[in-house]
């Protein structure tokens, strides 16, 4: 299927294939047909699959087609998602998709200067791109009205769980009108999320272009094995081997995120670090050189797992294993986005075995190891952690058995 045949206008034909868009993704193709008939629309896909333009485009559509008759300065759609980074990408989808119309949009999100947020405010919004923070922080000045709101489009829900947000996500939800045409996304669905979208949404459209949690097909997945103080060796060892240009690896806490840039960097290699602590400034900063791959290595915190969008990525590594399996998936979505090839090089830790197990569990598959390196994990340190790795053993037939027979015992060892 091509763009052309979505029965798109041609402004917005015209903004898409200026970005090299040619044929939809899955969730384009099912989503943008129903958002265009102003139906409730319940859309279940993994990062990277091309969700923002899925409804970006049909929404902007939409607000050209009715001319934003009433009332210019009131705020027609309202796009609410978890992390400065995400909102401030999907705004810039809209200003690339809407380059052609007159639709006007503006961002607003924590850890800045509210002034020119509300300036922008002030001179006329269609489309707004927020935080739950900001939004209702706005909305009690009386900077907000939303009264006029047309369409409301809930992004990354399963997120908002996560990060805490929910409650604020119901208090903007109670000041909503009614009647109104609302596109709830979510990577998963928990059974808190899933009884959200039965709250908010009437008689909607759902869309599944993946499986729930799921890891795309194009990432190619693998394990090290490897003691806890070895990693820091086994990342610039890969860095080199593999050739490496360009990486985003994740760590679960900033003060990590930090000590692997400078490790990194005390080695040679170009690198920052992305977290909550971070100035936005500084966030940007880093953001933006390594989008034009000034910087070799993005290390973040798991704020920044849906919030990254970066181009022919083609390595992401898991310093350390999340504590939540749904997040593995987040993370390894960064690469192999859009239908390319992308790699998840995750190590594992003797500690980090049960997060292990709880992500195999997840995504129904398991992910190969990798044996042949140089900082294998100590039978030390998994005695420390309890784990007994058996060696290989003879089957029936007088085979040795592989790894992925080990990696079960190993796991099975901790339950």
């Amino acid at each position: 299927m091509l763009f052309s045949q979505l029965r798109l206008i041609e402004p917005i034909l015209k903004a898409v294939e200026s970005e090299g868009y040619q044929n939809p993704t899955p969730i384009q193709q099912k989503a943008i047909p129903s958002i265009l008939k102003l139906k409730d629309l319940l859309g279940c896909a993994q990062t990277g699959t091309g969700k923002t333009a899925a409804f970006a485009i049909p929404m902007l559509q939409i607000l050209h087609m009715r001319h934003l008759k009433t009332n210019k300065k009131a705020i027609k759609a309202l796009v609410l998602t978890p992390t400065r980074e995400l909102a401030i990408q999907i705004q810039e989808s809209f200003s690339v998709y809407g380059k052609n119309l007159p639709v006007k949009n503006a961002v607003i999100f924590g850890g800045v200067g509210q002034q020119p947020q509300v300036d922008a405010l002030r001179k006329g919004v269609d489309v707004l791109v927020a935080t739950p923070g900001r939004l209702l922080d706005l909305m009690g000045q009386g900077h907000v009205n939303l009264s006029e709101l047309e369409i409301f489009v809930l992004d990354e829900a399963d997120r908002m769980l996560d990060m805490g947000f929910i409650n604020d996500v119901k208090k903007v939800v109670a000041k909503l009108p009614q009647k109104r045409q609302t596109l709830f996304f979510s990577a998963t669905m928990p059974p808190e999320i899933e009884k959200l979208a039965n709250t908010i949404l009437k008689d909607p459209v759902t869309v599944e272009v993946t499986p729930v949690s799921s890891t795309a097909d194009t990432i190619k997945q693998s394990i090290y094995f490897v003691d806890k103080p070895d990693k820091r060796k086994l990342l610039k060892h890969l860095l080199d081997e593999l050739k490496i240009n360009h990486t985003l690896i994740f760590t679960r806490t900033k003060h990590g995120a930090d000590r692997i840039a400078r490790d990194l960097i005390k080695d040679g290699v170009k690198a920052a670090a992305i977290h909550g602590d971070k100035s936005q400034g500084a966030r940007q900063r880093a953001l933006t050189e390594f989008k034009d791959r000034t910087l070799r290595v993005l290390v973040a915190t798991d704020i920044a797992a849906r919030g990254i969008d970066i181009d022919d990525l083609t390595y992401v590594f898991n310093y350390d294993l999340p504590n939540v399996p749904e997040t593995y998936v987040h993370r390894i979505g960064r690469t192999g986005r859009a239908g390319a090839n992308g790699n998840a090089i995750s190590f594992v830790d003797a500690e980090e075995n049960e997060y292990l197990i709880s992500i195999h569990k997840l995504i129904k598959k398991v992910i190969p190891i990798v044996e042949d390196h140089p900082y294998p994990l100590s039978w030390k340190s998994m005695l420390a952690g309890k784990e007994v790795q058996r060696k290989p053993q003879k089957d029936s037939k007088g085979n040795k058995e592989g790894a992925q027979s080990k990696k079960k015992k190993f796991h099975k060892s901790r339950r």
